[in-house]
């Protein structure tokens, strides 16, 4: 198993923006970030639905 890069393209209007997707204690971890003058810059992180299935199904889990 290993993280996932995904662009957010539902979000990304004036910078772009993705989502790191991640094992962490047996949970998915989502994470959504942009780079700001070559630094990243975290929005938001959490164990969400949405991106546990994409995890999974990349990683085919399910």
């Amino acid at each position: 198993m290993q993280r996932l890069i995904i662009e957010d393209t539902a979000h990304s209007f004036n910078e772009q923006r993705y989502f790191c997707l991640g094992k962490v204690d047996d949970e998915v971890l989502t994470v959504r970030f942009t780079y700001r003058n070559g630094i990243i810059r975290i929005i938001g992180a959490g164990y969400w639905r949405k991106g546990k299935k994409r995890y999974e199904e990349e990683n085919q889990l399910q």
